[in-house]
């Protein structure tokens, strides 16, 4: 049974940074991603990655303040959060996806696998 597990998650002050980290029961997937979802919004993606690979994507949002990075000895995503707003605050996810068909990193149908979330709370 494939598993995600995030951690992480909290409050913070408006400035501040956050670690999101997702440990994963096996590392064979091909991309790897993160979503977050705010109380009455759809589900957008934030960042994503390859696995073993160097091309990253990022939600414009975002860009400049996050980076997606793994350790694959470590079985882990994580997702860097700095200079954090309050329009960050939401539950955070991640998501995996195996090698095969399309991938369209941003896009939450791409992905077979999701993690429970975990919540992070920006305060201005």
């Amino acid at each position: 049974q494939v598993q995600l597990v995030e951690s992480g998650g909290g409050s913070v002050q408006a400035g501040g940074s956050l670690r999101l980290s997702c440990a994963a029961s096996e590392f064979t997937y091909a991309y790897m991603a993160w979503f977050r979802q705010a109380p009455g919004k759809e589900r957008e993606g934030v960042a994503a990655l390859i696995i073993g690979g160097s091309r990253t994507s990022y939600a414009s949002s975002v860009k400049g303040r996050f980076t997606i990075s793994q350790d694959n000895a470590k079985n882990t995503l994580y997702l860097q959060m700095n200079s954090l707003k309050p329009e960050d605050t939401a539950m955070y996810y991640c998501a995996a996806k195996r090698g095969g068909g399309s991938w369209y990193p941003l896009s939450p149908s791409t992905y077979n696998y999701w993690g429970q979330g975990t919540q992070v709370t920006v305060s201005s």
